[in-house]
């Protein structure tokens, strides 16, 4: 049976807090463990604000393509200049989004910029960008935990929340991903009847992160890192690029 139990009382993170350090230091106030098989997922924000990713908008200087795309769009030209930035070609523009692949290979709105629970009393005076290297943050926030904890059978996610073609309401995303498997392979099981599964996959780093999502929330909880136990299996380890769909397979651009 699968577990999610949030982590409660964790201080508002801060540039450059150790966030290992304080998650291990909340689950401790919490009475919470680790043990071997669990996953933690840790919401995105929390990582960008610790990695320094928050960018004070009257720094940024737009260009002349942002200047067009803001005023096509009706958004701040500071703004779109960061999602310029931040991604490697605009697919779709509409009124109030801009629909680009980022340069870690996702596909996101707005380049997955928030600007949402920044800082007290703001007035969309900044905005906070992904990790520069979320697979990376998840590596290192896993093999802190593990150290500290003692176990070696630890998952780490770090997780956002994203837009889907053809359906309303966003669900969670694995971005970061580290001690565990991704993409599930069942190719060469069988079904209920025998029959050999060919070309069955399951995201379930997606899957986890987005039921950790119930959990975490999206305003005012204040729960950004959750304990999953109960996966039946968490290696091989891979990591959230194993999920990106090769472009000559995408079908939807």
């Amino acid at each position: 049976m699968l577990n999610i139990k949030p982590v409660p009382g964790l201080p508002e993170v801060q540039p450059g807090d150790d966030l290992a350090l304080l998650i291990g230091e909340a689950m401790r106030r919490a009475r919470l463990q680790l043990r071997a098989g669990d996953v933690l997922v840790i919401a995105q924000k929390i990582v960008s604000k610790t990695e320094g990713r928050i960018v004070e908008l009257a720094t940024v200087e737009p260009g002349a393509e942002a200047a067009r795309l803001a005023a096509e769009c009706d958004k701040d030209p500071r703004l779109v200049e960061l999602v310029l930035r931040e991604s490697t070609e605009v697919l779709r523009t509409v009124p109030g989004v801009i629909i680009v692949e980022h340069r870690l290979g996702l596909v996101l709105a707005n380049a997955g910029i928030d600007q949402s629970n920044l800082r007290p009393g703001d007035d969309h005076g900044y905005a906070l960008l992904l990790p520069e290297h979320p697979d990376a943050s998840a590596a290192n926030l896993r093999e802190a935990l593990a150290a500290r904890f003692g176990i070696e059978d630890l998952g780490v996610i770090i997780n956002d929340s994203v837009g889907r073609a053809w359906r309303l309401g966003t669900v969670g995303l694995a971005i970061g991903v580290a001690g565990m498997t991704a993409l599930w392979d069942l190719q060469g099981d069988r079904d209920l009847f025998g029959r050999e599964l060919q070309v069955s996959e399951t995201g379930i780093a997606d899957q986890v992160a987005s039921a950790a999502q119930i959990v975490q929330g999206e305003g005012n909880e204040g729960t950004p890192v959750v304990r999953v136990r109960g996966l039946a299996r968490l290696g091989p380890a891979q990591t959230a690029r194993d999920l990106l769909r090769p472009r000559d397979q995408d079908l939807f651009r």
